[in-house]
């Protein structure tokens, strides 16, 4: 049975990290080109994304962006791509999407992460994510991964969530029992008064949440954390028994 369409039809896709922990990959390529699977990061996320239905990518470049860009130039579609160029200066997630916010209207739209990949359960995780988002209560709705069966993630965590969703940021030396997964959906409401210049997505995050309005959703199926080159092949296991 197919999943039904996200009502959301824009993404960004930050895609302008340095990746510094995926080296020597990525002294020859940017990290959303590394492969997993036999397919670019990128590619994964961008697949994902027209599979939900979404029609319109925004992605940002600054390490390597003249091969990044050259890669993305050879995709048909969908979703159209737009790209935002911070060859200038590298903006941090945040700063990057404020500058690409005019392309997004007034709108909520998908962030994502150029790099995260999941194994799908037996619903969509972004149409899931956007059918729960509710613009009059809520900034952002990040997709959760569980820490405990993630494949490649030894982190402490970066979230508590409460039966409603509403989500608290990690305190200090504690352990938490959700990831952000590295996807969203965000209002625009949510880069009122932003800062200009570089600054973390993360930083937004927070301020939302003690508003009350950051929520979050339990993803199915399993999240993978392809954060250096040993996880590649862990990542690549995985995919395969869940083929199998």
């Amino acid at each position: 049975m197919t999943s039904p369409a996200s009502p959301i039809r824009r993404a960004m896709v930050l895609a302008a990290g340095l990746g510094t922990r995926m080296r020597p990959l990525t002294d020859r390529i940017p990290k959303p080109l590394v492969e997993v699977d036999g397919t670019p990061l990128i590619d994964h996320v961008l697949d994902r994304l027209a599979d939900s239905g979404v029609e319109t990518a925004v992605v940002n470049l600054h390490y390597k962006a003249d091969i990044l860009e050259a890669h993305l130039a050879r995709r048909s579609g969908p979703p159209a791509l737009i790209l935002s160029d911070e060859r200038d200066a590298l903006l941090d997630t945040g700063g990057g999407i404020v500058r690409a916010l005019p392309l997004f209207g007034a709108e909520p739209f998908y962030s994502i992460n150029s790099d995260t990949i999941w194994i799908e359960g037996i619903r969509t995780n972004l149409v899931q994510l956007a059918a729960g988002f509710d613009p009059a209560t809520m900034d952002a709705r990040l997709l959760l991964a569980a820490t405990a069966t993630s494949i490649g993630y030894d982190g402490a965590g970066d979230f508590t969530m409460d039966r409603e969703g509403r989500l608290e940021p990690r305190h200090e030396r504690l352990v938490t029992p959700f990831v952000y997964a590295g996807a969203a959906v965000l209002s625009p409401r949510l880069f009122e008064g932003a800062p200009d210049g570089a600054f973390s997505l993360a930083r937004l995050f927070r301020s939302a949440a003690q508003e009350g309005r950051l929520f979050g959703m339990r993803m199915e199926g399993t999240w993978m954390h392809v954060g250096t080159p040993e996880a590649i092949a862990e990542a690549e296991e995985a995919i395969r028994r869940s083929t199998a």
